[in-house]
């Protein structure tokens, strides 16, 4: 028998199979499947088998191989769901835990880059975070703990590069209110000294250019982040140019 019709012959018996009312057969063939990491056929057999085993002693295996056999193939979405909601059908299962991380696991997988659209990202800090204070005593936390690392600086690189964004256009309101929030967000990150310098430049040049009855309220703005920034980061590289700003502040603010 030549190369395609051994492939016909197979595809055919797997057709039958998959027609089959034998679910015990199925069961059992898909496992053999998933085993040779033939992960689409094992997932078409588990998830014919996820009905016909339903509320059965055999339901958690039939589900927990689908969820495995998705993610195999590279479904991180679908599998993410399926991982999830394992945790919800079979809460009291020795794999609940393993299932609960993956879940979170497969949001982490489709993060995007940080220029684009971050929903992944936040809802795999989210589910990290759900699984290190359901499981405060798993081996997997030291790598959640990791990972929402890694995570967490993709959000706040992309808010540092909003609010750059917002300086560039000369969109002066829009960076104060961006550069406010990512102070408020990220209280510790490498990016602040920046940040504070952005911000009493664009209440220097926002005030510079308004009308007389809301410059003292600018300039005001700039003098106060002018000088929590000293409090905070005296020796900047920042800090002479700031000072130059503080210093144009006041001299305005006498001639008010």
């Amino acid at each position: 028998m030549g190369l395609t019709a051994c492939l016909l012959a197979s595809c055919d018996k797997f057709n039958k199979l998959l027609k089959s009312t034998n679910y015990e057969l199925k069961l059992t063939k898909a496992k053999e499947y998933y085993d040779k990491e033939y992960y689409l056929k094992a997932s078409q057999l588990y998830e014919e088998c996820i009905p016909a085993f339903k509320g059965t002693p055999k339901a958690e295996e039939v589900y927990y191989y689908y969820s495995w056999s998705e993610y195999y193939l590279g479904d991180y979405l679908l599998s993410q769901y399926h991982f999830k909601n394992f945790t919800r059908q079979f809460s009291m299962s020795s794999k609940s835990e393993e299932c609960y991380f993956m879940n979170a696991y497969c949001y982490y997988l489709t993060s995007a880059n940080y220029k684009l659209d971050q929903t992944s990202t936040k809802n795999a800090i989210a589910e990290f975070q759900s699984f290190v204070d359901t499981y405060p005593e798993s081996t997997r936390i030291d790598s959640c703990n990791k990972m929402i690392d890694k995570l967490s600086m993709k959000l706040e690189l992309k808010d540092y590069e909003i609010v750059k964004q917002y300086y560039k256009i000369s969109d002066w309101k829009a960076t104060i209110v961006a550069c406010k929030i990512f102070l408020k967000d990220y209280p510790a990150s490498n990016y602040n000294e920046e940040i504070m310098y952005l911000m009493i430049d664009s209440y220097y040049t926002l005030a510079i250019n308004s009308v007389e009855s809301k410059k003292a309220e600018r300039l005001d703005g700039a003098i106060e982040n002018y000088l929590k920034m000293y409090d905070l980061y005296p020796k900047s590289s920042y800090i002479s140019r700031a000072e130059s700003i503080y210093n144009s502040c006041k001299k305005i603010k006498e001639r008010l």
